[in-house]
């Protein structure tokens, strides 16, 4: 039997519900179940002091502050040391420079960069992954390691493991009922949801699409899903602005994720830019919702258009519009298409190929370190 991994997964952010947060949370509890010693740092959360109370996860708060936080480093060096950790698993750049500052005071064998946004790096985050003190980048999709190619980083170096999706939380059984009695919602209306509230998430282009939706199909709802109280307020706003006020629903940050997707009767996300694979697409696929998505960076590698779902040019919200009106008036090619990516998610983006692909890499980088 293969001897147990130590390892550190450094996250420089104190959020512990959005997509990177939640994928290392996955990452750090299956790998502990697997056998292996698993630690978090984190900056200071309570959340995260929770959430890795209840998965039995060692947990250390860290400042973070900046990527030039010198007060970082030695407490970043005791948990190296007392963990005698072989890996660091940075999620961030931030992560993996302060790392490099604590490796210079004790050995780190194994660093691991995490990219899962497809942004463009510029001169000195490139000098980052190219260093020879990273020992390999985790890529979330194809699609960002050939951009990262494009920008100069050694293609042997980029290792594509899509992010994971929990099958067993994500599922078709899921509850819908809840979230639609919550909403107000009856058997007759159409809920289209899109999670995440950001400027490129392209929010305002599915508001726009939604005024074309409402005139042909009035019994259609959005839902945004995510936002903070200034956000919310603002949304509603522009929906009243587009005399969209009765059309227009919006939560909060919420935890109920997989209710609030089997709940949906399609998921959209119209992100602009950034993006790597949207984690609510898959999420929603796993329950068997059906998704719309922009045909940019990994999406297409998640979203098979007319097989898996619809994919549509970003920012064109006339395009956006038709996708959806298309889900509403062929419901039942949009739930087989829906099964169909159910099937794609269990075989190529659940946690548990996540977890073999992660710690078979683990294993390769470290013995490969033992050899030289």
């Amino acid at each position: 039997m293969s001897e147990p991994l130590r390892i550190l997964q450094l996250y420089p952010k104190s959020d512990y519900f959005t997509g990177a947060a939640v994928q290392l949370l996955e990452l750090a509890r299956g790998l502990k179940e697997r056998g292996h010693h698993v630690v978090v740092a984190t900056r200071p959360g309570e959340g995260w002091i929770e959430k890795c109370a209840e998965a039995g996860l060692p947990y250390h708060a860290v400042p973070m502050r900046s990527e030039a936080d010198v007060q970082s480093v030695p407490p970043l060096v005791r948990i190296l040391r007392q963990h005698r950790i072989q890996i660091v698993h940075a999620q961030k750049g931030k992560a993996r420079t302060l790392a490099m500052m604590a490796g210079l005071f004790t050995k780190i064998p194994v660093l691991v960069l995490n990219r899962g946004v497809s942004f463009p790096i510029d001169a000195f985050s490139r000098l980052g992954y190219t260093t020879k003190r990273v020992t390999a980048v985790v890529a979330v999709s194809e699609s960002i390691k050939r951009g990262l190619v494009s920008q100069g980083v050694p293609a042997d170096k980029i290792h594509v493991i899509h992010s994971g999706t929990d099958t067993a939380r994500f599922h078709p059984g899921v509850d819908r009922t809840r979230i639609r009695r919550e909403l107000g919602l009856g058997h007759e209306h159409y809920l289209i949801t899109q999670i995440g509230i950001r400027s490129w998430k392209g929010n305002d282009d599915t508001m726009d699409a939604m005024k074309t939706v409402a005139a042909r199909a009035p019994q259609a709802r959005l839902l945004f899903v995510g936002a903070n109280e200034a956000k919310a307020t603002i949304l509603r706003e522009k929906a009243a602005a587009r005399g969209l006020a009765d059309r227009v629903l919006v939560f909060l940050h919420r935890e109920d994720i997989p209710e609030i997707l089997a709940a949906s009767d399609v998921c959209v996300d119209a992100s602009y830019a950034g993006l790597g694979i949207t984690g609510t697409l898959r999420e929603a696929l796993a329950v068997e919702t059906a998704v719309i998505g922009t045909e940019l960076e990994g999406n297409p590698e998640l979203i098979t258009d007319g097989e898996t779902g619809y994919l549509f040019p970003a920012r064109d919200i006339d395009a956006l519009a038709r996708a959806i009106l298309r889900t509403i008036e062929d419901p039942s090619r949009a739930i087989a298409m829906a099964r169909t990516g159910r099937k794609r998610v269990e075989a190529e983006f659940s946690v548990t190929a996540k977890l073999d692909r992660t710690e078979a890499l683990y294993r390769r980088l470290l013995g490969s370190k033992r050899t030289a």
